[in-house]
């Protein structure tokens, strides 16, 4: 899978990372992306106020993509994956406070996949429930609109919402933009057949019906 970038929270440095690797977990994450038009499916999360990609830890003897569709599923009620393809690595260290860690070095392994339109019953977990999590489908400009709004104004951000909106603002450059473009130039040729076919008409004269 293609490499994106790699972030470092302002707590975990890289200097921080280098002299404390034996307090360090590195955990493998997998993270749907599923568009609908002009819409993004996402997760969002009261208590944070912000918009993430549906997705979550890889469990121990698990393919990252079966833990991509257990995690979709789960978090959305998504029906018959299908057409999963990669589109890319996003690596970050942030704080982790847990079982004697000090750090994380999170690997978020990001695949597009196709959905049914009709959503199932989720399986939320008991925190992802008190945080108030919820599957929307929702525009991605106002997606990352939204998470900007929330990374300049509201001190209870979560850790994850600089890596959703570099991921928001990538999906939308190179997925949405280049199907516009695609279908800008498929209306082009399609214009242009018909012009073409107009002319041949005009050439060949008026057919008499008897």
């Amino acid at each position: 899978m293609r490499y994106l970038t790699t972030r470092y929270h302002t707590d975990t440095p890289a200097e921080f990372i280098d002299a404390n690797q034996k307090t360090m977990l590195t955990r493998i994450a997998a993270r749907a992306i599923v568009i609908r038009d002009n819409q993004i499916l996402m997760l969002y999360t009261q208590r944070y106020h912000d918009y993430s990609l549906p997705g979550g830890g890889v469990d121990a003897g698990e393919e990252i993509e079966q833990g991509l569709i257990r995690e979709l599923q789960e978090e959305t009620g998504a029906q018959e994956l299908r057409n999963i393809k990669e589109f890319g690595l996003y690596e970050e260290y942030r704080p982790w406070q847990r079982e004697g860690y000090t750090s994380v070095n999170m690997l978020s392994y990001c695949f597009t996949c196709e959905i049914d339109n009709q959503l199932g019953e989720t399986q939320f977990e008991a925190h992802e429930i008190n945080n108030g999590m919820v599957p929307v489908w929702i525009d991605i400009d106002e997606a990352i609109a939204h998470n900007l709004d929330t990374i300049a104004n509201n001190s209870k951000k979560g850790l994850s919402i600089e890596r959703e909106t570099f991921l928001l603002k990538l999906i939308k450059q190179e997925l949405l933009w280049a199907r516009r473009k695609l279908l800008v130039s498929l209306s082009s040729v399609s214009a242009g057949d018909n012009q073409v076919i107009l002319s041949q008409n005009s050439a060949i004269g008026p057919m008499v019906l008897t």
